[in-house]
């Protein structure tokens, strides 16, 4: 008997001429996610309020840079704006944009500027990035939005609660706005890093003693690397994920699901 072959299709995961925006794509994750991504044929535009001048040895034809702080709506408004009126769509959005703001010191009140800081920029801005370009996913009856949150999102983890309930709050933004808009096509999921070798974990890093004990607590025993990220952030933007929505991918080498006890 011929037995039947399940075909599959060879551009499951494309991203080719996928129009897809980045924030907080000046540096770190976001800018090795907005190059990474580009290299994949997709027309990527990394927004963020600067950009740092350390960029890919080869420049790359389809990633275009744009100044905007994305606390200002009206300013990402245009944004996508300008963007929908060359390229007549806005496939995948990828929240990426935050800061960090934790206590140096333990047993310190933390301020409440820190806070309003670090809320409107993790959680409000992004809501309101969403709504803007979810106008333009719905009318295509399709779209992709990625939720960079966190372990934190998971996790309490000390001095720092703006950093911790921002990155909650996104996760479940991220639920809330797959309930919404899954009927229009739009899937909306989230990206949880762990501890990666970025700008931001730099002292954390460079102190051998936190960096070990930071390994330690993932069942890979190692800390994450950018290129770690950009896998499942193709997939969550690609076909491949189509029946994917409300979910949360941590990328954190097993550290949520990891017990105390070792052997």
């Amino acid at each position: 008997m011929r037995k039947n072959k399940m075909k599959i299709n060879k551009n499951l995961f494309s991203l080719k001429n996928k129009v897809i925006l980045i924030t907080g794509a000046g540096r770190g994750i976001g800018q090795h996610l907005a190059e990474k991504i580009a290299e994949q044929n997709a027309i990527v535009y990394a927004i963020d309020k600067q950009f740092t001048r350390k960029t890919s040895n080869n420049p790359i034809k389809n990633l275009f840079k744009i100044k905007c702080d994305i606390t200002d709506q009206d300013a990402f408004k245009q944004v996508c704006t300008d963007i929908v009126r060359k390229r007549k769509r806005i496939d995948v959005l990828v929240n990426n944009a935050g800061i960090s703001q934790a206590n140096e010191q333990p047993g310190k009140t933390y301020a409440k500027n820190k806070w309003d800081e670090t809320v409107r920029i993790n959680l409000t801005a992004h809501f309101s990035c969403s709504q803007e370009v979810i106008q333009y996913m719905k009318k295509r009856k399709q779209g992709s939005i990625i939720n960079i949150t966190s372990i934190n999102a998971e996790l309490g983890f000390p001095r720092n609660p703006a950093y911790v309930a921002s990155k909650g709050g996104l996760k479940m933004l991220g639920k809330a706005l797959a309930k919404d808009w899954g009927k229009y096509g739009i899937r909306v999921n989230n990206l949880g890093p762990g501890y990666i070798r970025t700008e931001m974990t730099k002292s954390s890093y460079s102190n051998k003693k936190l960096r070990k004990e930071r390994a330690k607590h993932t069942m890979l025993g190692r800390w994450g690397e950018k290129d770690d990220l950009v896998g499942p952030c193709i997939f969550l933007a690609s076909d491949a994920s189509k029946y994917i929505t409300g979910q949360d991918v941590y990328v954190d080498g097993g550290w949520i699901s990891n017990s105390i006890i070792t052997e």
